[in-house]
């Protein structure tokens, strides 16, 4: 079978703040008339968006594009999609494709939004049979009938994309190309998106989706390519490679944090703790920890005497700065202190975190068991990656909260439903 995308050796070069071809403009005609006075402009810098990029993708497969901005993600589709020619190399697209790649990419600001379907649709090579027989199916999809009339120049974003996306993913292309512009839309849009899109795959078509949302990706994409300084890092299982790409952007930093100068120590406070660290208890080195999995949180403390009773606390909060759950050593004991200490380190596992992927600031106290001696707010940072948690091959939904919580179901037919008998 013949791949439905075929990408090779593709390189895209871009000259920084290179002239436009076409009429020039004030400014341009005066950096002519200086090199006609015998001074050189520098040359403009060039600067390589892709290189060598090469990869396959099959009828009906559901391809994640990933990596940080600048890293070649939005040149790619716009070459795939016909807007950019490569500068060397090649791509070959089998099929019909439809690309929501920018807020009004292929709409005209001027016309209405019903005008505007049947020119999207035009373009994208449907006829006007075609597209009158899936529009009212587009228009309850994007939700704008009240505005079906009106100039899409008076639309919000979030109706612009909704429309968009509308249009692309109805009048079904061999290929859909979808960049991050989904995140303009709200929760609910997003997720009837990512149905459509699952909808799109399951009829063999096929799909490749840009985004920054690591959950969207693993939830929707079988196989993920990572680009990274416009090459390839890396190409293959999603749940893979969205781990590697995640570890790879959390890094070091953050996972070791000095606090003998942190701004968040209270002023009550006596210095006495030195360091944290935050690890993945199953890999040391990874500042990362996986959903359900284990966090390593280790303190290094110096008192000013001995204290016979170490009291480590350690609050967990989400991004709105409220606490998700706190514990320390004096309510679930386990940690024997046979002698008074001055100096040391305490370290904190907390295992089977159900936390949603995300980052969480950590509160620290320290202290005895009836004296708190030193407080830190947003002492250090946890980040939970997303993962397959109950084995399903799929991820908890975005936008569900903090907390991702183990269930047990059953259904009863109806037919077995005791029921009250007057």
């Amino acid at each position: 079978m013949h791949p439905a995308i075929r990408v090779q050796n593709l390189a895209k070069q871009f000259r920084l703040g290179a002239a436009p071809r076409g009429r020039p403009n004030l400014t341009e005609r005066l950096r002519g008339a200086v090199r006609a006075l015998g001074r050189r402009a520098p040359a403009a810098p060039e600067f390589w968006a892709l290189r060598d990029v090469s990869f396959d993708v099959r009828p009906g497969e559901v391809i994640g594009i990933v990596g940080r901005n600048g890293a070649g993600k939005s040149t790619l589709l716009k070459i795939l999609s016909r807007i950019v020619e490569p500068t060397s190399g090649r791509a070959e697209l089998r099929g019909r494709v439809g690309s929501l790649l920018e807020v009004g990419t292929g709409f005209h600001s001027e016309l209405t939004g019903r005008e505007n379907v049947y020119l999207n649709g035009s373009l994208l090579g449907m006829t006007r049979h075609e597209i009158g027989r899936k529009f009212d199916e587009i228009v309850a999809f994007a939700g704008v009938e009240q505005f079906l009339d009106t100039p899409v120049k008076r639309y919000s974003s979030g109706m612009y994309v909704r429309l968009a996306f509308a249009v692309a993913a109805h009048l079904e292309p061999e290929i859909l190309i979808v960049d991050e512009v989904l995140a303009v839309g709200d929760a609910e849009f997003q997720n009837r998106c990512m149905g459509k899109m699952r909808a799109v795959s399951a009829g063999g078509r096929t799909v490749l989706f840009v985004s920054h949302n690591m959950t969207a990706v693993q939830n929707l994409c079988s196989r993920c390519v990572w680009l990274r300084d416009g090459r390839v890092a890396a190409d293959g299982p999603a749940r893979t490679v969205v781990e590697d790409y995640n570890r790879a952007a959390v890094g070091s930093a953050g996972a070791e944090v000095d606090l003998t100068m942190h701004r968040g120590r209270t002023s009550e406070s006596v210095p006495a703790m030195r360091r944290v660290r935050v690890a993945d208890a199953t890999d040391g080195r990874a500042p990362a920890v996986p959903m359900r999995g284990t966090a390593r949180v280790e303190v290094e403390f110096e008192f000013e005497h001995p204290v016979e009773d170490v009291t480590l606390g350690v609050v967990v909060k989400d991004g709105y700065q409220t606490p998700l759950f706190g514990i320390n050593n004096k309510v679930t004991g386990g940690m024997p202190q046979p002698r008074p200490v001055r100096a040391g380190r305490v370290v904190c596992q907390l295992a089977d975190l159900p936390l949603m992927p995300g980052v969480y600031p950590l509160d620290l106290f320290l202290g005895t068991r009836t004296l708190n001696i030193d407080t830190i707010y947003n002492a250090a940072e946890l980040t939970v990656l997303p993962a397959d948690v109950f084995g399903t091959g799929h991820l908890p939904p975005p936008n569900a909260g903090p907390i991702c919580w183990p269930a047990v179901w059953e259904l009863v037919p109806a037919d077995q439903l005791e029921r009250k008998v007057d």
